[in-house]
């Protein structure tokens, strides 16, 4: 059973959100905030596995919120889903940086928005191509890295090259099809390069693969 969070500052958007979680059997909505401060304290109390997050809410906002539940240790199992009704780079960037899981709009089919929760919830993160293409092109027009070789050496030849294309958006079976190798081991190395750089997850190990200048990104 995934435990679910669901914070969002307009009523119907949670009527809605709920309506469609608590008709799934996989899926429990266990409690319900209206701003940052309270989805804070409420992932304290209740330990959900995936907090759905919007980002514009009066008081502490949703990206702060994301951050504050993220450098909690003892929240380590719980995952921020970010939705939005904005698609700006700014919002995908700063809540990728706070520590979320993954990034969805609010318009997105209900479908969609079912899978994200499972896959969230599951330990991965959901980085669409398009999520991905914006986390690069947000860094393209950046400052190049402080620190080039940031965390490098701690990772094997093997698990800078996995890293390097998962930052460029290919799935585990992509990796493994690649470098002939099964997805469990692809599986396997990621989750050791996430422990080696104390990355909570796809999404943090994608956004230190160019904040360590470890993939370049491709101007356009």
């Amino acid at each position: 059973m995934i435990r679910v969070l669901l914070v969002d500052d307009q009523p119907l958007m949670r009527v809605g959100f709920r309506a469609l979680l608590d008709a799934e059997e996989q899926m429990v909505v266990v409690g319900e905030a209206a701003d940052g401060a309270e989805a804070v304290e409420l992932a304290r109390r209740l330990r959900p596995d995936v907090v759905l997050m919007d980002v514009q809410m009066p008081g502490l906002d949703g990206i702060e919120a994301t951050r504050r539940i993220a450098a909690d240790p003892a929240l380590d199992g719980v995952r921020v889903l970010i939705l939005t009704n904005y698609g700006l780079d700014s919002y995908v960037f700063a809540a990728l940086r706070a520590g979320a899981s993954g990034f969805l709009l609010k318009d997105a089919d209900p479908a969609d928005l079912l899978q994200a929760v499972t896959v969230v919830a599951r330990g991965d993160a959901l980085l669409a191509p398009s999520v991905t293409r914006t986390l690069i092109s947000e860094f393209a027009a950046g400052p190049a890295p402080a620190d080039p070789a940031a965390g490098r050496d701690s990772l094997t030849a093997r698990e800078q090259e996995l890293v390097q294309l998962v930052a460029r958006g290919l799935s585990n079976d992509q990796l493994a099809e690649r470098m002939v190798i099964s997805p469990l081991t692809v599986k396997t190395h990621i989750n050791r390069a996430m422990a080696k750089l104390h990355c909570r997850d796809r999404a943090q190990l994608v956004v230190w693969a160019y904040e360590s200048g470890l993939v370049a990104p491709r101007h356009r």
